[in-house]
This record gives C-alpha cells, structure tokens and sequence, in this order.
C-alpha cells in the first residue's frame, strides 16, 4: 500500500464555514497546516471570585473570523470576541412527561435553551457521528446502579451531583464552541438556540440523513446519500482486524493513549481520591474540635475563655477553609481528571474506528485481486475453449471434400469412429459438451469418468450450458472487479482522510491537554497557597488572644532565686514538693 498523502482539513478556509452535508473535501489537495486552536472554555466565576477549570489561559487564541454565517448562534460564536456558554440554572421539571426529572437551563449571548441530560447525551452521540475522525469532548456519565442504590429515589433530586453536572455540561459546550470544526455544525447552532425542540432536530436533516452502519459512509460527509450505493460494497472489518502494512504513526498513539489512560484511571485517580477523602477527614476532625472548644469555653471565665473560643472558632475558619480547599480541588482537579480519563477512552475509538477503514482498504484490495485472478482463470478457459472449438472447426471443414459418394461417406463414417476417442478427450478436457436435454436420444458418451458424468447429468437436469455459464461467470466478474476498482478509490480516500483529519485533531487535543495540565497544576498550588494564607491569619489572631492570658500562679517572680532542687519552691512559704519527694 502506497504512503497517503496528508491533508489538515482544520484549514479555516476548508471546512469551518461547512456543515458536514454541505461540505465537499477535494481530498486529492492537502490542506496547510494549522496556525490557530482554541482550546479549553472558562466557566463563570466561583463564590471565591476564581473562575472555575478550565478557565481562559493565554495558549486559547481568539475564534477564527466568519463571514458567511448560518445563524444567529453561528454569527455570535464567531463574533472574535471571548464568548462563554453558562448553564445558569438546573430545574426539576415534568414538563411532557410522566415523571419528573431535571432541565438544565443554558445561556448563551441573548438566547436561552433548556435541555434535559438525555438530550445533552443525545447531541453528543450525533456529532460524534456526523464527525467520525474528531475528538469529541465527553459529558459526564450517568449516576451509577450503587449510587440509585444507596440514594434510591433521591439520586435524581442530589444536590451534588446536580451541581457537578452543571459544570462539566457547561465545559462540554464551551470545549465544543471552541473547536474549529464542530463550533460551526449547524444541529449545535440549533441546541443553544432553543427555539426548535431537540425532538425536531434530531428527525431532520443532516441527522435523519446518517446511515446505521458509519463505516458504510464516506468519512468526510456521511449523510452524503449519493455514495451509498457505492459504499455498499465495501467490507466492514472488526476493530481487531490484524492490518498487512499499518502506519507506525497510529500504532505509536495507540500504545501513548493506553498509557495515559492506564495513568489517569490508575495512580493519579486513585491517589487523588485517597487525598480528597483525606482532607474531607481532616474538616470533618476541625469541626468536632472546633464544637468541643466552643463547649470548653463556657466552662472558664475571664480572658481564658475569651482564649479557648478564640482558638475555637479558628479551628472552625480552618474548617471552612479546608472544606472550600476541598471543592476547589474536586473542581479544579478531580473533575478534569475524570473528564480526561473519558477522552482516553474517546481516542482509542477513534483510532479504532481509523484502523477499521485501514483494514476496509486492505480487504478491498485483497478481494479486488483475487477477483481479477478468477477473471484470469475464467478468461483462460474461454481461450482455451475458443482455441479447441477452432481446431475442432478446422477439422471438419477439411474433412468435407473427401465424402463425393456414399461408399466413401462409410469410409469416412469408420475413420471418424476411430478418431472420436481423442477428440471426445481433447474437448473433455476444456469443457463439457452441451447436455442434450433431459431425454437424450443416445447414451452416455464411452469413456466418461464418474465426476465428469455426474457433472454432465446434473448439468442436463438443470438445463444448463456450460459455455453460457461460464461466460455469465466472466461478464459478473468484471462488473465485481468494476464495482470494487471504484469502492477501493473510495477507501483510498477515506483512509486518506481519516488519517489527516485525526492526526491534526490529536495535535489540536495534545495542545489542550498541556495547555489543561499546567492550568490545573497551577490552580492546585494556588488553593493551598490560599488555604494557607488564611489559615495564618486566623491563628495569628488567635495568638494574640493567647497571649493576653495571665501567667501561670505557679511562675516564680523574676529575679527570685532557686533552690538546689531547681525553681520549685512555691512562694508563700509552702513544703517544697520536690525536697519531699528526695525525703528531706
């Protein structure tokens, strides 16, 4: 298999201006090479004035200019300025429906829309289809049977999980708003609006358009229903079709993304989970401390209890502190991680689905040949028919002008019983003679092998010529070879194009996922840099109610003089306890 050439259809002079029904690749020029990304959305500010992950850095670059818009939400997406989706709100509804369930409530610009969780999942699950070869960024996954089971019929109603929903659907939209790609699909355009019910949208073009079998499309556009004919031939190999010639490239990603998913899902989850449960301990310790001093307090009077409920109530700000220190992490780093392990598995479907259009091409070109093997075959027999039928022709032809009389006409009749044998043979060994019909008037010819005579009989039930059959076989297979010549261009190009179009999205996503990492790095030293800020402030505070307490009754005075024994002797006039204690 030839090199394919590369192309990058993230041009923004290619397909950014196209919907996939409308977009019509030449994939026989590559494009050039990307110069502008966007990278990862910010959410509206937290109650701590910090915007939440991911948040606008300075690796995102500004969305490309558009002139040519679809819609309103297309020409505010577009617009160049810094544009944000919010979900503002999350509302427990039954609107169409018998039982109850929560809406979500989306703002983008001057529109409004409110969606539900299956339609967020439903919008996913069509883009990724009308998009084959794109990364498209996950949503969160749904509650799990143990969390039904342990929340039963509140799971739904969960304040949390309600709350985490809101910020990773809002981080989907905004990472979908920012492609150079998807943020341009007309079906995401008309999911912000919210004037047409999803219901609509998903029974209209380009979605009622997709076929059910995506490997029977063309990857660039496959809602295009002028290829489907052509496509049908194609094979559909399995995502472990072993591959003759692959490409070095993919196989490297392939082993790079089990790797990162085996550390995202791995180390890094699990030790980040031990930490959070670790901190969620030490608030829940500073609050049962907290409670216990405020409680001591009562118990003392003058400035040792102002002291101890002082102290108190720093071990509380520590336990706000630590439990905002908490949020912020599940945020700002726990979330991403989870959203990151999701992508893991996003791109080894992705390189699944490319490794089954490299292996559609290869079948292609396995079938192809051996087809045009079979064409040689049957070609050759019809020569070789063609060839003896010539002989036999010639034969006769000579034999004409020796039969004047009918004395000679015997004689000719005993040479032409002698020399059936070998012609009988010469032909049998070409191909059979035509069956003469189910009630021959002779018998079977002397000399006929048993599989050969089978073969003439079944031939004669059937009514069959061989020589017909035999030259239906050759004008089938060279329409096969016809149709499959055809469907291996279409492969070509689809390999083609599937390579390019990956391998650019994979970089655009290596950028993000930098750009993400060092963003959450940062954001997890600022917290505790926070956490501990305010941390030494309050015991500061503390401290210096600490030290207004009187010194201990026991202290010697300055200046006083100790005994042999070391400063134990009270100072009015009592037993030392020390001398007492050595039996003086």
């Amino acid at each position: 298999m030839e090199a394919f050439e590369e192309g990058n259809p993230f041009d923004n002079e290619g397909l950014q201006s196209k919907s996939p029904s409308e977009s019509g690749m030449n994939l026989s020029e590559p494009s050039s090479p990307p110069t502008a990304y966007q990278s990862t959305p910010s959410s509206p500010p937290s109650s701590s004035n910090r915007p939440h992950f991911p948040s606008s850095g300075s690796h995102r670059l500004p969305q490309a200019y558009k002139n040519d818009y679809c819609c309103q939400r297309d020409q505010w997406l577009h617009s160049g300025e810094d544009v944000e989706i919010s979900i503002v709100d999350a509302q427990k509804t039954s609107l169409n429906s018998t039982s109850p369930y929560i809406t979500y409530i989306i703002k983008s610009g001057n529109a409004t829309a409110q969606h539900r969780y299956s339609e967020f999942e439903s919008l996913r699950l069509n883009l990724a289809k009308l998009y084959p070869t794109l990364i498209i960024p996950p949503i969160p996954s749904k509650q799990t049977i143990g969390d039904y089971a342990i929340k039963q019929a509140k799971a739904k109603e969960d304040a949390a999980m309600i709350a985490r929903r809101k910020r990773m659907l809002q981080t989907f939209l905004n990472r979908v708003a920012r492609h150079p790609i998807l943020s341009n699909e007309h079906v995401f355009h008309r999911f912000l609006d919210g004037e047409v019910s999803w219901t609509e949208v998903v029974h209209a073009p380009p979605i009622s358009l997709l076929p059910k079998n995506i490997l029977k499309a063309p990857s660039h556009n496959p809602t295009d229903q002028a290829s489907a004919a052509a496509y049908a031939a194609l094979p559909t190999p399995s995502a472990s079709h072993p591959l003759r010639r692959p490409d070095q490239r993919f196989l490297d990603s392939e082993v790079f993304t089990n790797k990162f998913a085996a550390h995202m899902s791995g180390p890094l989850e699990k030790v980040s989970r031990r930490t959070m449960k670790r901190w969620s301990d030490f608030a829940q310790d500073h609050a049962e401390l907290g409670a216990a001093l405020n409680g001591f307090s009562l118990n003392e009077s003058s400035q040792l209890s102002t002291a101890i409920e002082k102290t108190g109530q720093v071990v509380d700000a520590t336990y706000m502190s630590t439990t905002r220190l908490i949020q912020e992490l599940e945020q700002n780093w726990g979330e991403p991680l989870s959203e990151y392990s999701q992508f893991a598995s996003i791109i080894k479907k992705l390189l699944a689905y490319r490794h089954q259009k490299h292996g559609q091409y290869e079948l292609t070109q396995e079938t192809l040949e051996s087809k045009r093997e079979q064409l040689e075959e049957l070609e050759k027999s019809e020569r070789e028919a063609r060839r003896l039928e010539e002989a036999l022709g010639q034969g006769s032809r000579e034999e004409e002008p020796r039969s004047p009389s009918d004395a000679y006409m015997g004689e000719s009749a005993e040479n032409d019983e002698e020399s059936e044998p070998q012609s009988l043979a010469a032909e049998q060994s070409a191909y059979l003679p035509p069956h003469p019909g189910p009630n021959p008037t002779r018998r079977r010819v002397p000399g006929m092998g048993f599989i050969s005579a089978l073969t003439y009989t079944l031939h004669g039930m059937m009514d069959v010529d061989p020589e017909t059959a035999r030259r239906n076989s050759i004008s089938k297979t060279r329409e096969t070879i016809s149709q499959l010549e055809d469907a291996l261009h279409l492969s070509a190009q689809d390999l083609k194009y599937s390579s390019s179009t990956i391998q650019a999205d994979l970089d655009r996503f290596q950028r993000q996922k930098v750009a993400d990492l060092r963003e959450m790095a940062i954001s997890m030293a600022r917290s505790h840099r926070d956490w501990c800020k305010k941390n030494l402030e309050a015991w500061e505070e503390a401290k210096q109610e600490i030290t207004q307490i009187p010194d201990h009754p026991n202290k010697l005075p300055e200046g006083a003089n100790a005994g042999p024994a070391g400063p134990s002797v009270f100072t009015n006039g009592g037993r030392d306890s020390v001398a007492t204690a050595n039996g003086r």
